[in-house]
């Protein structure tokens, strides 16, 4: 009974992450005849699921004010390599199930729209100044959400905080949905030469190995002749976009003083994704949509849970 009762340290993150564990589950179940390692996928999401149950459990509490305390900072900040194993997770589903690749259809959507390849037209006016700043700016993404949740985690703002976090992990995976559904791998492999990357948009000294970080963390082996085939499909939507509009959305209702890097670094992000040739205009579009709806249901559900968890809680103290 007492374990039940605890179940109601889960918060909206932990829920988030839950369910969509056991959505992978469900994946490699439903395609286990296609996928060799089904079973592994399927003992690895279990293993992730009560370890969070378990964390939420035992080190879960409410009110807990030691929040630089080693359990608690584990128990709050899990959700954040969470993000970088899933991501991983979703590179095996897509090669593992052959999914096609649909950057023939963004191609032709963002010739219509422009006229013209947008990744041409900003070759134009590249420089390797601007081209080393906007490097470093798209380098940034995944350090901002980590930026704006600290900032209210040092205070204790714990509430702020899991909103932030959960808002955030919420809106990753339904990022990663979109790379199931329409996989793509970008312009720098469709529109230009991947090998040619450095000498046609050479930046001055960060550029190059900030490029090689990027490459491997998307599962591309350096030197390998063809980097296509090892390539993650997640052009589409952008996930850049949407997440770096939700943390500046987020900055400035929240009020965090962290909006005024935030929103000049997201600013220079988002463009720097197409200038760099990590994506299609159509990508930002279907970015800047999902990211009004993360913002948008994420809020209403989080409400939902939290109050719900409050009652339940409120109820316990009374009992």
């Amino acid at each position: 009974m007492n374990y039940l009762i605890n179940l109601r340290n889960l918060h909206f993150g932990d829920i988030v992450n839950i369910v969509f564990y056991f959505f992978l589950i469900f994946l490699a179940l439903i395609f286990s005849h296609q996928i060799k390692l089904w079973w592994l996928i399927v003992v690895l999401n279990l293993l992730i699921i009560f370890f969070i149950i378990y964390v939420a459990v035992k080190w879960g509490s409410f009110g807990n004010p030691e929040i630089f305390s080693a359990k608690r900072f584990i128990r709050e900040w899990y959700l954040v390599p969470f993000i970088l194993l899933t991501f991983k997770e979703i590179y095996f589903f897509i090669h593992f199930l052959n999914l096609p690749d649909y950057d023939w259809i963004l191609i032709k959507i963002d010739y219509i729209i422009f006229g013209a390849h947008p990744t041409y037209v900003l070759s134009k006016i590249s420089n390797p100044i601007l081209t080393e700043v906007l490097q470093i700016a798209y380098s940034t993404f995944y350090f901002l959400p980590i930026i704006l949740a600290y900032d209210f985690y040092r205070r204790g703002e714990i509430e702020k905080y899991r909103y932030i976090m959960a808002t955030i992990v919420y809106g990753f995976y339904l990022s990663y949905i979109g790379y199931l559904l329409v996989p793509a791998i970008g312009p720098r492999f469709t529109l230009h030469d991947f090998a040619k990357l450095d000498e046609e948009l050479p930046g001055l000294f960060l550029t190059e190995p900030l490029r090689w970080i990027i490459n491997t963390g998307e599962s591309i082996p350096p030197g390998v002749p063809n980097p296509v085939d090892y390539a993650q499909r997640d052009a589409f939507p952008s996930g850049h976009t949407q997440l770096t509009l939700v943390v500046m959305y987020l900055s400035v209702v929240l009020n965090s003083r962290t909006k005024y890097f935030l929103i000049p670094t997201g600013i220079m992000l988002i463009f720097s994704t197409v200038y760099l040739r990590y994506h299609y205009v159509i990508d930002l579009i279907a970015g800047f949509l999902l990211a009004v709806f993360t913002v948008v249901t994420a809020s209403y559900l989080f409400n939902q849970c939290e109050t719900k968890i409050g009652l339940r809680n409120a109820e316990k103290g009374r009992g």
